[in-house]
């Protein structure tokens, strides 16, 4: 019986690789490319050609699968197909040994399947461009070839069984885990029972619970306890912001340092010591890189250089080590003089629980989803604020193209570009010309019918131009053009896929620096197969309300359920006053002014103390403070600014201080209306003087329009629920935890209407208080 099973190209990968990382620019053949690719070498093969042929076998219960790229029975030849670009002779030497390993493992499963004697392997390189095969080949023996087969296997074995050992303690200890407190939190239990029930039924969950009931340790640990009953392979607790993820490894410390027999110290600098578990946090590459600036080569960066060659023992003493957060992982690779990135994009296939962004599995290239599809793994997804996932896969499957960048380019572009770059120019003023034509001399934004099909092919051939040229001169991948040539793929792929799901549009000011947009508004058309792909998933936020906006514009599946847990916090905890006499509509903005400075002094001279004020935009706080500070100017004040860097964000949360007192002014949507803790006496209070609403404009229109063909919600899909999600966010800064009281002021008229109520948290008793 198979104790491990391990796919062909990860077995290779895990024992032939050698030498340098090089993950240098070279332009290599898109993924529909090299389906188009292999596919063309099939169609020239026989009738009895076999294509995608699975393969699999076993050495003393190591199970490895795959599928062939083809076998010809008539010429009893097996064939590994690889798409490249320009000079094969360009290819690193250790590239093809890869290639080489693949065939060779496919052939002894090959041979040992159908019980052949011998049979010739292939490689057949497919030059995209020109449509030319190169074939090289190999005569070799069912002998040679199992014994090559064993030969890696027996290389690869120690690991598996380690492997297998490990996930038998894994599970083993997760089946003893316990909640790490005596009891749970208020509306805790409820939220753990129903994340069990998710994982347990393979449904996905949208769970609303309110802040200060514990949501990350709510959902880590009964995913955790469903693990070894639901044979899941991995757990990704996935995160909007870096403070995310560090609340997901704290709360993974102490359910981990919680559950270890013999306890450790109270330090939780490495938990994992004490358990099996794995635990990864993954990093941005730019975080994570030691050598900012420096290609990832072995000729330039000393950590890429034999980078193969030093990974084994790296990655023996990062599974020893057990929990890799950013510092854990760090320090391992530092110590076998790896690079820290690459290192932890290789632990991703072997940690039991991985901590890092949304964009890991949503992602149209995320890691997490291609490892899973490659390994056949059982995923259970954790998704935390999830309410800001639409925007956030929105921007994942949407692309701009700048006519600015390529008429810097044209300038100085190689001779070889220049014919592409003067098309692609050409189509550019066609279609600005064509678009302001009509339009109101003011006008810069126009929201086009359809793409504009004679550019976007200019642009592929552009794409296809510079890869070419790259290929050739590989020292010429300027930054510049490297970027351009990035942003041109993406935006062709998008344009492959446009439909309903998506708007396209150009800004322009007639002056050569138009930019033309491919803008997602419905990701559940790319995310559907993602949530498919997960044998569970739960997301859950403060703000998941109403359950029908998410389910449709995530593409969750059918038979998805939405929870609210009831909130331990109390009406009497929180006044809630609207103030109706107050319009913040944009042309009742400079009456407003006056009557908001008003309301923000008086509530701070009858209870003195912390508060924030929102506002919907940088011009409109500017108005309200410049009359505040004028009227008011004991009162301790200080702004949120445009573009603030991280230091000045934390400065300004620094000033939230115990005790203290001053109003501090935002923007709502902004870095200080969601994800701030600020408990207790360190915030008493948030103003908040608008609605959230989306500008009325024409790409707004255009979205309600879609969203009400779509839908049948366009309104509410469009401005309503997207503005009041983002008031409630903010709001909900001021109760932190059931011993928290404080005051939310809600400065418009709009807030007296039902429909916008509805979407207001119900523990906030609305009924029980009065409009002022």
């Amino acid at each position: 019986m198979s104790r491990y099973r391990v796919a062909v190209r990860t077995l290779c990968d895990f024992t032939a690789r050698e030498g340098d990382l090089d993950h240098r620019f070279t332009p290599a053949p898109s993924a529909q490319e090299g389906i188009e690719g292999h596919g063309l070498v099939a169609s020239r093969r026989g009738e009895d050609y076999l294509a995608e042929l699975p393969l699999s076998g076993e050495y003393q219960g190591l199970r490895v699968a795959g599928r062939a790229d083809g076998f010809d029975p008539s010429a009893n030849r097996l064939e590994e197909v690889k798409t490249y670009r320009g000079n094969l002779d360009r290819m690193a030497a250790n590239q093809r040994a890869l290639h080489w390993a693949q065939v060779k493992i496919y052939g002894a499963l090959l041979c040992a399947e159908r019980g052949l004697e011998r049979v010739t392997l292939a490689l057949v390189y497919l030059e995209i461009t020109s449509g030319q095969e190169t074939l090289l080949t190999h005569e070799a023996s069912a002998t040679e070839l199992q014994a090559f087969f064993t030969d890696h296997c027996q290389r690869f074995l120690a690991w598996a069984e380690q492997e297998s050992a490990h996930r038998q303690r894994r599970d083993e200890w997760l089946a003893t885990l316990t909640f790490p407190y005596p009891d749970f939190r208020p509306g805790q239990r409820p939220l753990a029972e129903d994340v069990y029930k998710a994982a347990s039924t393979g449904r996905c969950l949208m769970a609303q619970a309110p802040t200060g009931i514990g949501k990350t340790l709510g959902t880590l640990f009964p995913m955790l306890t469903a693990m070894p009953r639901q044979q899941l392979d991995r757990v990704a607790f996935l995160t909007m912001k870096t403070p995310g993820r560090r609340v997901a490894l704290d709360a993974l410390a102490r359910l981990v340092t919680s559950s270890s027999s013999p306890p450790i110290s109270s330090s939780l600098s490495s938990p994992a010591l004490t358990s099996p578990l794995r635990v990864l946090e993954l990093v941005a590459r730019q975080k994570a890189c030691e050598y900012p600036g420096t290609a990832c080569q072995g000729d330039a960066c000393p950590l890429a250089a034999g980078f193969y060659d030093r990974l084994p023992a790296a990655r023996q003493a990062a599974v020893a080590r057990r929990w890799l957060d950013r510092a854990g992982l760090r320090e391992v690779a530092l110590a076998h003089s790896v690079c820290p990135y690459y290192l932890g994009q290789e632990l991703a296939r072997w940690a039991d629980v991985v901590v890092g962004d949304v964009n890991h599995w949503f992602d149209s290239h995320a890691l997490l989803h291609g490892l899973a599809q490659a390994n056949d793994w059982r995923v259970g997804l954790l998704i935390d604020e999830a309410h800001n996932l639409v925007e956030r896969a929105g921007g994942m499957y949407s692309a701009e193209l700048s006519q600015q960048r390529l008429s810097r380019l044209r300038r100085r572009s190689p001779p070889a570009l220049a014919k592409p770059l003067a098309r692609v120019g050409r189509q550019w003023q066609t279609l600005t010309k064509a678009v302001t034509t009509n339009a109101a001399a003011s006008q810069r934004y126009h929201l086009l019918d359809a793409l504009p099909n004679k550019l976007v092919a200019a642009m592929q051939t552009l794409a296809g131009a510079i890869t070419d040229y790259l290929v050739e001169h590989p020292d010429a991948a300027s930054v510049e053009l490297q970027e351009l040539l990035f942003d041109t793929l993406a935006f062709c792929r998008l344009a492959e896929r446009f439909g309903d799901h998506s708007l396209c549009d150009l800004a322009s000011d007639g002056r050569g620096d138009a930019v033309l947009g491919l803008r997602n508004v419905i990701p559940a058309d790319f995310l559907a197969a993602r949530f498919k792909a997960a044998s569970s998933a739960v997301l859950f936020s403060a703000t998941l309300t109403p359950f029908h906006y998410y389910r449709d514009l995530l593409g969750l599946p059918e038979n998805s359920v939405w929870r609210e847990v009831a909130s331990p916090f109390a009406a009497r905890q929180l006044e809630v006053r609207i103030r109706a006499d107050i319009s913040t509509r944009y042309h009742h903005r400079e009456a407003s002014v006056a009557p908001i400075v008003e309301v923000l002094a008086d509530q701070y001279q009858r209870q003195p103390g912390h508060y924030l004020a929102f506002f919907s935009s940088f011009a409109y706080l500017e108005q309200v403070i410049t009359q505040f500070q004028h009227a008011h100017p004991s009162v301790p004040m200080f702004a949120q600014t445009r573009g603030m860097q991280e230091a000045e964000r934390d400065a300004f949360l620094a000033r939230f201080t115990p005790c203290g007192k001053g109003i501090g002014f935002a923007v709502l949507g902004g870095a200080f209306a969601e994800g701030v803790d600020l408990p207790g006496e360190r915030l008493i209070g948030a103003f908040i003087a608008t609605l959230g609403l989306p500008p009325f404009n024409d790409f707004n229109e255009a979205l309600k329009a879609r969203m009400n063909t779509r839908f049948g919600q366009g309104d509410d899909y469009t401005y309503r629920i997207p503005g009041m999600i983002k008031v409630v966010q903010a709001a909900g800064r001021v109760i932190r935890s059931p011993e928290d009281e404080g005051v939310v002021i809600l400065m418009d008229d709009r807030f007296a209407q039902t429909k916008v109520r509805a979407l207001l948290p119900r523990w906030w008793g609305l009924g029980n208080h009065s409009s002022s």
